[in-house]
């Protein structure tokens, strides 16, 4: 008797569990020592299975950061909308950048962290297409900070107008320094510095909001 065919959600069910294996083998044994065969093992499937869902390697991989990107954007969207005013916006949206980072070590190393390939990797192949929608999700969340950002010094008592490029400045100013923390707990480096690298989390996410602000003090000197 044939097997029936998959329910569309369990098909997407499966799709799934297939991405967070690949996450954790990925990260495991790195980009390049990653591969059907291992991934089918862990699955407990042959890879002839999997591929009755990917087509192949880069496609999970793209897969992967696409749909972490696009988590990452939709919880800043959320903290962005849980609040009222620009700057308590601002400051909820870097909180769930950190949280993001800590609650998903293994997805977060592999977007923002791991030496893996980029988009201009797959520029010419037959992945570009992927690898471009894996980009333009990845630039959603730094849009919306900076659109954050120009909404807070707008609204603030000593209002410094910027450029949408000068925001994007101070997005990369204040990423580097939440990537760093985040970074720095994911892969143990903070535990030989301070005995409890978490309880730094409020006097970092403090201090990458004030960053903003002195934006204001910056424009009047």
């Amino acid at each position: 008797m044939p097997k029936s065919r998959r329910s569309p959600e369990e098909v997407e069910a499966v799709k799934a569990e297939i991405l967070s294996q690949a996450t954790q083998l990925i990260c495991e044994e790195g980009f390049r020592g990653f591969s059907m065969r291992k991934l089918g093992a862990r699955l407990n499937v042959s890879a002839k299975t999997i591929y009755n869902y990917y087509h192949n390697i880069d496609e999970i991989y793209l897969s992967i950061l696409t749909q972490g990107f696009e988590q990452l954007y939709r919880e800043c969207v959320a903290a962005r909308q849980a609040h009222s005013t620009p700057g308590a916006q601002l400051k909820a949206m870097l909180k769930a950048y950190l949280d993001f980072g800590l609650q998903n070590p293994y997805l977060y190393n592999l977007m923002f962290t791991w030496v893996v390939p980029k988009y201009n990797d797959y520029l010419g192949t037959k992945m570009e297409p992927a690898a471009r929608i894996e980009l333009e999700t990845a630039q959603k969340s730094p849009a919306l900070f900076a659109e954050a950002i120009m909404a807070y010094l707008a609204a603030s008592a000593d209002a410094v107008p910027i450029t949408p490029e000068q925001a994007q400045v101070i997005v990369v100013q204040i990423w580097t320094q939440a990537h760093g923390y985040v970074a720095g707990i994911n892969n143990t480096l903070l535990d030989y510095m301070i005995d409890d690298p978490i309880s730094l989390k409020e006097i970092i996410l403090e201090s990458l909001f004030s960053q903003v602000g002195r934006i204001t003090e910056l424009g009047r000197m």
